[in-house]
């Protein structure tokens, strides 16, 4: 999740953060949160509910409606700094001493895994919640150790921003393989004096992001059995990390493009300097304002990949209980309310954020409202979650800086594979 996806605004780099494993939160054996019963006093009262900052406001609403109905179980709300990286150190400290103070958290899926290894989530009872009605991919972010660690908030997807425009003018249909994203980025950019392609490659989440979908979209990944086991070293990483070095190096990928994260690759494509991006859903609202060059002139597809459509990136954020809330019933009904259709509707119309709930994207005049909504139901379906790991921060700080270096050509697509391998298995295998 990024903090600020709504308003369009972009993270800050990642921090190293090393996990204390307390062993003093949630283990292996400890029963599901939601099994009790509705009716029984255990295990209810007030809730506090940290968060990123709530840029658009829509939060508050929603929890004013469910504080004016459960007034004894009230929640407050409270928000951490925008960036991720500092609302990932508070929660962690708060968390490793083992404090109460928060019942329910609001976390990026890319945590899940992490928090659950160290024992500060607890788990839930899957029956309890209305998982089946979610977009199916979201549910694997939320799990871990065979277990649902959190439930799944909110989603998001890459997509990749066209000038449709240019593109009807030289009658091309927009790109569906990295072929052909590239042939256009390379004879027809230049005819329009744009540049062809970006993404967010900057060193920090956002390049991770990336090049996980290129190495995915390759056929490869880079961690398994839930971070585990290395599975970086293969021809589909060479290929996918290969595929971005090369658009720098053959200049259809401009350099400006390192310094880019979602904010200020949104800006060069709404200032009519690219004709393809690659960033997420909230651009479509931002491109079409009155501020835009290209309002009107644009269209959203799949992201592509090799032979079709790419396996992308999941983002978004999960709910999880603390391990250590002494109000964990409570906090199973507000997780609930949070993903109830109607509150998902407002995650939409509200808070301009992706819902995790299926039904919402078929609904004909949210399409109608919101035209991209079966293009990210699409990507939501064909997307994967980030590698799992309980030492997540670790290694996506690894993938940014190796992919880093060979997108500005200091390393070989081949030698960024070797080397990243090297520093993932001393990760994985560190004490």
């Amino acid at each position: 999740m990024r903090w600020t996806r709504a308003a369009g605004r972009g993270l800050l780099a990642a921090a190293l953060i090393l996990v204390g494993y307390t062993g003093a939160g949630a283990r292996a054996g400890d029963p599901a949160v939601g099994t009790s019963r509705a009716g029984s006093g255990e295990g209810r009262g007030p809730l506090t509910l940290v968060t990123g900052g709530d840029l658009t406001g829509y939060l508050r609403g929603v929890l004013r409606d469910w504080n004016r109905e459960r007034p004894a179980e009230k929640v407050t709300l409270v928000e951490l700094p925008e960036a991720a990286d500092e609302v990932r150190a508070q929660l962690a400290t708060s968390l490793r001493s083992g404090s109460d103070r928060y019942d329910v958290l609001n976390i990026d899926v890319a945590w899940t895994s992490e928090f659950a290894a160290a024992g500060w989530t607890a788990p839930l009872d899957s029956d309890r919640f209305p998982i089946k009605r979610f977009l199916s991919p979201v549910v694997d972010t939320a799990t871990f150790g065979g277990r649902l660690h959190a439930l799944p908030y909110v989603t998001n997807a890459g997509l990749l921003y066209y000038r449709k425009d240019i593109l009807d003018r030289e009658g091309e249909a927009p790109p569906r393989t990295w072929a052909e994203l590239e042939r256009l980025a390379k004879t027809v950019a230049p005819k329009y004096g744009l540049d062809g392609y970006a993404g967010q490659f900057l060193p920090y989440e956002g390049l991770t992001v990336n090049a996980v979908e290129a190495v995915q979209s390759a056929g490869g990944t880079f961690l398994a059995d839930e971070g585990a086991r290395v599975t970086v070293d293969s021809r589909a990483a060479r290929v996918g990390i290969g595929f971005l070095a090369r658009g720098v190096r053959e200049g259809w990928i401009p350099k400006e493009a390192l310094t880019y994260k979602e904010e200020e690759s949104r800006r060069a494509f709404q200032d009519g300097k690219l004709l393809f991006l690659r960033n997420w859903p909230y651009v479509h609202g931002t491109a079409s304002g009155s501020d835009s060059k290209v309002a009107g002139k644009f269209g959203v597809v799949p992201l592509p990949g090799p032979d079709g459509p790419a396996a992308g990136v999941l983002g978004g954020s999960n709910l999880a209980v603390n391990a250590r809330s002494r109000h964990k019933e409570s906090a199973a009904d507000l997780l609930a309310y949070l993903t109830s259709e109607r509150v998902q509707r407002r995650v939409l119309t509200k808070g301009a954020l992706p819902p995790v709930r299926a039904d919402i994207y078929a609904d004909p005049a949210l399409v109608r409202r919101y035209p991209y909504l079966p293009t990210l139901r699409e990507s939501v379906l064909a997307a994967q979650p980030r590698p799992k790991s309980p030492r997540y921060e670790q290694v996506n700080l690894a993938v940014q800086a190796v992919v880093y270096d060979a997108l500005a050509q200091r390393v070989t697509p081949k030698q960024a594979v070797a080397r990243l391998t090297r520093e993932l298995e001393a990760i994985v295998h560190r004490d």
